[in-house]
Order: C-alpha cells, then structure tokens, then sequence
C-alpha cells in the first residue's frame, strides 16, 4: 500500500511562511475500510480543527497559521483576562470623583446651621418680647394686676382650651370672620377685573368707589344693627363690607398696571379677551390681588372682634369684653392671642398660596 508514501509527499509540497511552523500532524485512519473486490486506495486524512489546529499551526485546509502573541501560551498566574478591560483607556471616561465622608458631613453641618440661624433671627424678636412680659411685671416695672406674667396668661389659656370654652369661642369667630371673607373676595375680585378693564365703567363708579373706601367700617356698624338686626346677618355684613375694598381696589389697580407690551403681544396672537385674561391678566395681577387679600384677612378678624364686642354672646370679641367686665385680665390676655395667633396663621396660608399660584416669578 502507498498510504504512507503519499502523505509524507502532501505534507513536503505545503507551502511554508518565515514565521515558525510545526510539522504536519501524523496521518489520521482511512474513513473506512475497502470493500472486498475493490482496489485499495490512498487513505482519506482530516485536518485538524478547532483547538488541535490552533497547536499544529495549520488551517482547515492545511495551510499554515501564524501564532499570535495571545496564543503564545496561558495567561500568568493571579490575573484573568477580563482585567485587562478596567483599565483606563482613551474611549473610556474618567470616573466621576466622590467627595470623601467628612466632606459630605460638613456641608449637611453648613445646611443645618445656616437653617438654624434663619429660624433664631425669625424668633428672636418675639422671644424678647415674651421674656419683656415676663420680667417687666415680675420687677415691679408695671401693675402686675392690669398685665399679669406671661406664665399666668398661658395657664389662663390652658384652663380655657381644657373646659371647651377657648374652641366655642374661636369657632364662632372663625366661621363669621372666614364666611365674610371669602364672599368679598368672590365679589371683589370679579368686579375689580371688569373695572379695571373697562375703562368707561371705571369712571363711572370711580367717585362712587372713593366715598365707600374711606368711610370706615365700624363707622357703619350701628347702621347694619338697625337695618339687619343684632344677628349673625350683621356680623358677616361688616366683614363684608371691610374686606371688599382692600380686594377691590389692588385687583383695579393690578389690571391697569399690566404689561402693556404683552397684551400687544397676545393681540397680534388673535387671543380671545377671554384667553387674554387667562394667559395675560391673570397670571400679572396675581402678586397685587394676593395683596389685597391679605389686607383684607387682617381686617376680617379686626373688625370681627369689635363687632362681636358690640352684640355677640360668643365669640372671641364677647370673651374678651366679658373677662374685661369680670376682671379676668389673664383670661382677657388670652383671648388676645388666640387672635394674633389666628392672624399669623391665615396670614402664611394666604402667602403659600399666593407662592403656589405665582411660581413663574423669579424670586428677588
């Protein structure tokens, strides 16, 4: 047989290349044996492939491959080939460096205090003034009698909140202060827009507006006594009244004082008048309506109290008219801060809610 004779003759004419070459691998068994009768034949041999390739050195069909430095031989020992793909590069981004723990620790330490001090130089004025009433009738400096300490009006205010008399009291006060309230500003603020406008309505009812703005409220109140009688009717008509022209009067001039190039702007656009109060009107008044409203929340509780001082049988202004009568000056005292405390508290609500409403502002 000439199996041998022929393979060592195949593997003598390959081409050979000036990089290192291995020698050919030992012949492979014929595929299958002769049949009987048939002549015998030069034994079939399969290249190598896959990983027996890459050693011999030789291709799928027997041509020499060159070795890389890769495959020169197995990785060192301790490192793995993923490792080589941490390490900076110029396509990679440089990592992003995080502050160090003490440093992230002393700007929330900065946040804290710079917290803190806004709130001590927010309370410090009337933390002197609670300490001033506390020492001044202690050091003889007033008649303890008509300005008791601080400490005795806040036992007379807890006494109050503890018999249910402070929550009758402030209830009543609340719901006639807040209903007067809120149906002036659903009045006012309407027919502030229409005045402000329209100017031949302005000066229409402008001397009439200038006669009812400057009579005082409580000048008028015998006058709702005697027309609406001496019940709630009369009370909520004051606030009413006292209320209407602090809204009135700052949506008036809110409307006239808006931006004249932007209504010219929002007219080249063919905005409706409706869209143009939407859009334009609306949001420019906002800071000078919200004004006026919060004049008006002060002024609902003011003349609330003297209205209930005239005729009530509750409320705040009957408590405090009532410990004056009974020589009850601490309860007097505290019926005298629940209201400032009531007016501080509507006061923030109604700039919450004019910051909300006006967030296109750039703050100062």
């Amino acid at each position: 047989m000439s199996t041998g004779t022929d393979t060592t003759a195949l593997a003598a004419s390959a081409p050979t290349t000036p990089a290192e070459s291995v020698p050919a691998p030992a012949p492979a068994p014929a595929e299958s044996a002769p049949d009987a009768g048939t002549a015998p034949g030069p034994a079939k041999s399969v290249p190598p492939t896959g990983p027996a390739a890459a050693a011999s050195g030789t291709g799928p069909a027997g041509v020499p491959v060159l070795k890389t430095p890769a495959s020169a031989g197995p990785a060192p020992a301790g490192t793995s080939p993923a490792a080589d793909t941490d390490a900076p590069g110029p396509d990679r981004a440089p990592a992003v460096p995080v502050p160090p723990a003490p440093a992230r620790t002393r700007t929330a330490a900065l946040a804290v205090a710079r917290a803190l001090k806004a709130v001590a130089l927010r309370t410090a004025a009337i933390l002197a003034l609670v300490a001033l009433w506390e020492f001044a009738p202690r050091a003889g400096l007033v008649d303890a009698t008509f300005l008791p300490p601080i400490s005795e009006v806040a036992v007379a205010w807890w006494e109050l909140a503890g018999d249910g008399q402070l929550a009758d009291h402030t209830q009543a006060s609340l719901l006639r202060s807040f209903g007067g309230f809120g149906i002036a500003v659903a009045v006012a603020v309407p027919l502030g827009l229409l005045i402000g406008w329209y100017r031949p309505l302005a000066d229409f009812l402008g001397p009439l507006l200038e006669v009812f703005r400057n009579t005082a409220a409580l000048a008028l109140l015998p006058v709702f006594v005697l027309l609406l009688g001496i019940g709630e009717t009369s009370k909520v008509s004051i606030v009413v009244y006292a209320c209407l022209w602090p809204v009135l009067l700052n949506t008036i001039s809110a409307v006239r004082n808006a931006d004249p190039t932007l209504i010219r702007l929002a007219r080249s656009m063919d905005l409706s008048t409706p869209r143009l109060f939407q859009k334009v009107i609306l949001p420019a008044s906002v800071p000078a309506i919200f004004t006026g409203i919060r004049l008006a929340g002060a002024v609902s509780i003011l003349v609330l109290v003297a209205a209930e001082m005239i005729g009530a049988k509750a409320g705040l202004g009957y408590l405090i008219n009532a410990s004056q009568f009974n020589f009850a000056i601490p309860q007097m005292y505290a019926g005298i801060v629940t209201i400032s405390a009531i007016g501080v508290a509507f006061n923030q609500l109604l700039v919450t809610i004019e910051r909300r409403l006006s967030t296109w502002r750039v703050p100062a």
